[in-house]
């Protein structure tokens, strides 16, 4: 059986107001130009916001449905920890799928769409101070991806979401150390400042009402773009500019932590 196979459509439309309300009402969420994903297959790329509980992913489905139906498969590559116990059900039927290369080589060439975070936890955990850099750790994976299939690279930004807390570190020194290193599957232990607790392992606070912004990019198309036998490396430094540049912009407009 396909892995991509548990995705329900009649079950995302019927949560599907419910989600939108709690994105909408705690979160303030709104999404600029997701028209502009084009049709057929595409690699939403974006930067990854908001810790243990980053609203990056409801807050693109709920939009991309909004604006395509929800019939229009939506994927979102995950950690092999969202799929573990009585969860698991749940993220299939949303459209979380394991994130292997495979897998998004099967929806792409499928016609689907997926989004996905090249940063991961390294992004989602960066210090409050470095809450508007586009960092992806040196990951250019999702290039390969993207011209392997042959469809375009979108990139999605994000602002607000790491103003869900104060993040001070990600613990990279303490995660290597950690016995929990190996269950976790990350070198990271991050450290930081929220409800309820003052200053402590990030993952355990609760995310604060936070105003969280997107814009959709212009889709890259990399051969017509950067030619037959492109440079993954020079792809990911003109997508991160191009991301870097839009964050920026979104950032001149917020007047406000938390607030917006």
């Amino acid at each position: 059986m396909s892995a991509l196979s548990g995705r329900d459509p009649a079950y995302i439309a019927t949560v599907l107001p419910a989600l939108k309300l709690a994105m909408k009402a705690y979160f303030r969420s709104s999404v600029q130009d997701m028209e502009k994903v084009p049709e057929g297959g595409a690699l939403i790329v974006g930067n990854h916001s908001g810790g243990l509980m980053p609203m990056d992913v409801p807050i693109i489905a709920v939009a991309f449905a909004d604006t395509f139906g929800a019939d229009r498969p939506l994927y979102c590559l995950a950690h092999d920890m969202l799929f573990t116990g009585v969860a698991g059900p749940v993220m299939r039927k949303f459209g979380f799928v394991k994130a292997t290369r495979e897998t998004a080589h099967e929806i792409l060439t499928g016609g689907g769409v997926t989004i996905v975070f090249p940063g991961g936890d390294y992004d989602t955990f960066r210090p409050t101070l470095k809450a508007n850099v586009v960092d992806f750790n040196g990951r250019t994976g999702y290039v390969r991806t993207a011209l392997r299939a042959g469809v375009p690279i979108v990139p999605v930004v994000s602002i607000g979401g790491q103003e869900a807390q104060l993040f001070l570190s990600r613990g990279e020194w303490i995660g290597r150390h950690s016995p929990l290193r190996k269950l976790m599957r990350t070198d990271l232990f991050p450290i930081g400042a929220g409800f309820p607790f003052l200053i402590g392992p990030a993952p355990l606070n609760f995310p604060l009402p936070t105003k969280i912004t997107t814009r959709v990019l212009d889709p890259i198309d990399i051969e017509a773009e950067f030619g037959p036998d492109p440079d993954p490396a020079e792809v990911d430094e003109v997508v991160r500019g191009r991301m870097a540049d839009a964050l920026a912009e979104l950032a001149r407009k917020r007047r406000f932590p938390v607030l917006g």
